[in-house]
């Protein structure tokens, strides 16, 4: 065995295999499988897994190892582990089982032998795997007792609070759920990894993860050192250093790297967090949506639609108040524009209808709405149609000087509709209106109730594109809508000078029902150019000298793209798989 291990390592280092990991690679020869034959088959203790026994196993003896998750009358369990549930029968004459079953506390870990039988015809599940077997124990045997009660049940219908599940995360991941989309992120990796290495030539190259503090982006972590005064920072991301690849000829990189910021946690992101990391050089926005595109294609454990749908900034801003868009719902964003006695000034006014919706509109919703519609400083109302009226406080109708009758004819309202109108600075009512609506909508369906307003777009990707490169800060001045490497589009050049806010930027995001699953852009890789935008941005050339001295060393022209949020948990997959995806990285 050392021998073969010598030589395994011996040929590596001479390069005697130049890709080691091709299927027609020596490496996988039988010299090799020599190494990872007997561990795979041996199985440890166990012949079969909890959830791959069927009826073509009837006959067979088998052994089980998992976690007692049921037991009744003595007599019946089941065990499950992290490929499924198997029910086990005790025969009535093995006392000694039955007794060593009964003291065993649930969760606990045990072994069982037996065989595999048919189950009776009316007891068949369907639902499950091994629903049309039971196996009939002539052994159980105690691996690892629960020690005392713990603090809650692996239970769907009854689950206990998230911060609990949190905090004993290892009880939390025996759900079956998150162990489906934990083996499900590992499958969509490893298919990823395996297109763009096998099909587009890419290579994987890992990038330091203690860096130096640089400026924009988020907040990021100190990292001290034993050196007074001398600290390291985690890089949110491998930016930088990627473009520092491009420039040394690594012309396609990727990687699945680790990102830290020191911000708040949201639903789709924590303070540490995966993505699947890539750049490429001499490409277009087009080149990397394409690939991208086709990636996920290939890797995606649904049948997908591509290319995929494409939509402006503006056109995203304007139907759905966010460069988010959640698609998997009709009810886009309109203009009022036929007001009575509407004075003119610098507010525009808005709407959005949720149809046939109104009678759900019940406190619950309303309290959340409401303290939404406080913190903000748009005038909002909420209209409820009913019998060719708007059901609403009569205060609020005066306000916006609404006749309801032109207004439904107008919008096509019909009774049973809720319709919320806002007025204010355009940016402001927009956001607000695009929050209402995907608030409301997702409440609906948490509850399990659908309508109209669901749309057959559900589960499918969509590309924003014409990013602004510039918007303005709260003290006036300028910041980037993306990263201040984002190139600004070759038609906007000469805007840079005299209107900076008119200028579009080669940044795209890929969004899934309403979040944001990568984004990129393409960089910039003139030295000149980079040096302005960092000074239109206030932004110290010192803390980037080593990025511009790269750049003026010869840097093609690149871009890249960053796959993140392949982890959100409040999903449906379809959406399961998108679920943990994207909150795995929660683990």
């Amino acid at each position: 065995m050392k021998s073969i291990l010598f030589r395994f390592y011996s040929n590596l280092l001479n390069h005697k295999y130049r890709n080691p990991f091709s299927l027609n690679s020596r490496l996988f020869s039988s010299e090799i499988s020599v190494l990872i034959e007997p561990v795979v088959k041996s199985n440890y203790q166990r012949t079969h897994t909890c959830g791959e026994l069927n009826s073509s196993h009837v006959g067979q003896n088998v052994t089980l190892c998992g976690w007692l998750e049921f037991q009744r009358l003595d007599r019946f369990a089941v065990l499950r582990d992290g490929y499924g549930s198997t029910q086990v029968i005790v025969p009535e004459n093995r006392n000694e089982i039955i007794n060593e079953l009964k003291r065993t506390p649930l969760e606990s870990v045990v072994t069982v032998s037996g065989v595999v039988e048919k189950r009776p015809e009316s007891q068949i599940k369907k639902n499950m795997s091994t629903g049309e077997i039971e196996v009939m124990a002539n052994d159980f045997s105690i691996i690892n007792a629960v020690k005392k009660k713990l603090p809650f049940s692996i239970r769907n219908y009854s689950k206990a609070s998230e911060n609990l599940r949190i905090k004993h995360r290892y009880l939390d991941l025996r759900y079956p759920v998150m162990q489906k989309n934990l083996r499900e992120r590992s499958k969509l990796l490893l298919k990823m990894r395996n297109y763009l290495i096998n099909h587009e030539n890419f290579v994987e190259v890992e990038t330091p993860t203690l860096f130096k503090k640089t400026p924009g982006g988020a907040r990021e972590y100190i990292v001290p050192t034993k050196f007074p005064g001398e600290f390291y920072s985690l890089v949110q991301s491998p930016q930088q250093l990627k473009q520092l690849l491009m420039v040394g000829g690594i012309d396609k990189y990727f990687q699945i790297a680790r990102c830290y910021r020191d911000e708040g946690a949201r639903p789709d992101r924590q303070p540490e967090f995966t993505q699947l990391d890539l750049e490429m050089s001499f490409c277009s926005t087009e080149n990397i949506m394409e690939l991208i595109e086709k990636m996920l294609f290939y890797s995606w454990p649904e049948q997908l639609q591509i290319p995929f749908a494409r939509l402006s900034f503006t056109d995203a801003m304007k139907l759905y108040g966010t460069d988010q868009p959640d698609l998997s719902f009709k009810c886009p964003i309109f203009e009022v524009s036929e007001l009575e006695n509407h004075k003119e000034d610098s507010t525009t006014i808005h709407g959005v209808k949720i149809p046939q919706a109104a009678e759900f509109f019940g406190d619950e919703v309303k309290k959340e709405l409401s303290k939404m519609i406080k913190d903000s400083s748009v005038q909002v109302a909420i209209l409820n149609y009913k019998k060719k009226s708007f059901k609403t406080n009569e205060k609020t109708l005066f306000n916006f000087n609404i006749s309801p009758e032109k207004f439904s004819r107008n919008h096509g309202i019909e009774s049973g509709d809720i319709v919320f109108i806002a007025r204010g600075e355009e940016k402001k009512t927009l956001q607000l209106l695009g929050k209402c609506r995907v608030s409301y909508l997702r409440w609906l369906r948490s509850e399990g109730i659908t309508g109209p307003w669901e749309s057959s777009d559900k589960g499918t990707f969509l590309w924003i594109i014409n990013f602004p490169l510039f918007e303005t800060a709260e003290d006036g001045s300028l910041s980037s809508v993306h990263h201040p490497f984002t190139a600004p589009h070759p038609d906007d050049l000469s805007l840079l000078s005299t209107n900076p806010l008119m200028v579009h930027g080669l940044h795209y995001d890929l969004v899934l029902d309403g979040y944001e699953v990568g984004g990129g852009s393409v960089r910039i890789h003139n030295p000149d150019l980079q040096k302005n935008i960092l000074s239109m941005l206030n932004i110290s050339r010192d803390s980037l000298e080593h990025l511009i001295c790269a750049l003026e060393s010869g840097a093609p022209p690149h871009g890249g793209i960053a796959l993140e949020n392949f982890q959100i948990h409040n999903l449906v997959l379809s959406q399961e798989l998108f679920s943990t995806l994207v909150a795995v990285k929660n683990c």
